[in-house]
């Protein structure tokens, strides 16, 4: 299946006409326009003129015979529309018809709340994942993986206290589709959802769409694509669906996300992983059981992290990385560092000094032998003033010296400053 992609872009295009924000200052008018994809075999073109409500149908059979949309009376026989659950009326659902034209005999359109697929006479499958705000329903949202707190899985698995992993696919899951158009930039972590319930495969073409200014730059359009897994395809590209599918750039096994307090470390080290099927979020910190605003803190991270992530809340990150069977976040060092002074008694010095030693020395090896990619969070303390308190210096020079100590022994390093990615070569 060939398939047109004469347009990539969000509905005004981009750069969007008299927008004055500075993603679009940067590109000359018409740079992308609005997304349009054409299959050139059967001229079917997507998007339509709206997605249909989930769960409704619009389908054309070989009859010969002329259809109208919108329709104006009774379908020629053999023609049929249709609406799920029965006696649901279209018009009582807002079916937004006409289609941008009669559908060629053979195809059929269906919506659900991934977005709107489209299924070729030969049984090919396109899904246009259009952004989550423009169904009536919203997205799926996989029930939350158990939290560690309430029942954590055998040690063997994801240490002391870790989360249970959400099965891959469903036996009754959805076919794989051969090519997914997705506004990437909306939500990113629902490519992984995807690739979770096997409706993007190996074979799957993922190309983006419905571009815009929510990326500042072609360059870190193209960062972003290839975290993801994701073609980021100039417009007029010609897309065989039969060819390979190109293969991901490898990625680092260990990386280390240095900077200070909201730099937006934590948000780029999601980004990191947003498109993965499986992701075990590693907590370090305490719930902020009797501190209230500790607490909405640490609820806010849980709110914006993917449903379908599992959650271990546990300091012992050696056992993690050693054990561990699928990409790994951890954030972050710092309150890792906090946590294992008060379990080691350590903020006074003494014997305490040592055993965090120790731990740090032990966590150094572990990440040095992972086995699974992991990316971790770290506060970048020696860019502020000088702690006034003797254990407030060596709390700075302990996480100074395992920052050191990590970082050579990763694959990709980088500062996170006001948002913006300082990558840190060797």
């Amino acid at each position: 299946m060939k398939v047109l992609i004469s347009g990539t872009a969000a509905a005004p295009g981009w750069p969007a006409p008299d927008c004055g924000c500075a993603s679009c200052g940067r590109l000359t008018p018409g740079h992308r326009r609005p997304t349009e994809v054409t299959l050139t075999g059967d001229s079917v073109r997507l998007p339509l003129t709206g997605p249909l409500p989930p769960g409704h149908q619009v389908s054309s059979r070989p009859t010969g015979d002329s259809v109208r949309l919108p329709l104006t009376g009774p379908l020629p026989p053999g023609h049929q529309v249709s609406s799920r659950p029965t006696g649901v009326t279209l018009a009582d659902d807002s079916v937004r018809l006409p289609l941008t034209g009669p559908l060629p005999p053979g195809h059929q359109v269906s919506t659900s709340p991934d977005g709107l697929t489209l299924t070729t006479p030969g049984g090919e499958r396109v899904l246009y994942a259009a952004p989550a705000a423009s169904h009536d329903a919203p997205p799926p949202a996989p029930a939350p993986p158990p939290d560690s707190r309430d029942a954590p899985p055998p040690a063997d698995r994801y240490g002391e206290r870790g989360a249970e992993r959400v099965p891959a696919r469903a036996e009754d899951g959805p076919a794989v589709c051969d090519l997914v158009l997705i506004d990437v930039l909306d939500r990113p972590e629902r490519l992984g959802d995807l690739r979770r319930r096997g409706v993007v495969g190996a074979r799957t073409h993922v190309v983006a769409v419905d571009i815009d200014h929510r990326v500042p730059t072609e360059a870190e359009l193209a960062r972003r694509a290839a975290l993801w897994g994701v073609r980021a395809v100039p417009d007029g590209t010609v897309l065989d669906t039969g060819e390979p599918v190109p293969g991901r750039p490898p990625r680092p096994r260990r990386t280390l996300l240095l900077g200070g307090a909201r730099s937006g470390k934590s948000a780029e080290a999601e980004l990191r992983l947003a498109g993965e099927p499986e992701v075990l979020y590693v907590a370090t910190g305490p719930s902020g059981g009797g501190d209230a605003e500790w607490a909405r803190r640490v609820q806010a991270h849980r709110d914006r992290r993917p449903a379908h992530w599992g959650t271990a809340e546990t300091t012992d990150l050696a056992g993690l990385l050693r054990t561990a069977e699928v990409p790994m976040l951890i954030d972050g060092l710092g309150t890792w560092v906090a946590a294992v002074f008060d379990e080691c008694d350590a903020w006074s010095g003494g014997d305490g000094r040592d055993a965090v030693t120790a731990r740090c020395d032990e966590l150094v090896a572990a990440w040095r032998q992972a086995r699974a990619q992991v990316v971790a969070v770290s506060d970048e303390v020696g860019l502020g003033v000088v702690p006034a308190t003797s254990s407030g210096r060596m709390f700075r020079d302990v996480l100074g010296r395992l920052n050191q100590r990590l970082a050579l022994e990763s694959e990709d390093v980088a500062l996170v400053a006001a948002g913006r990615l300082l990558p840190l070569p060797v």
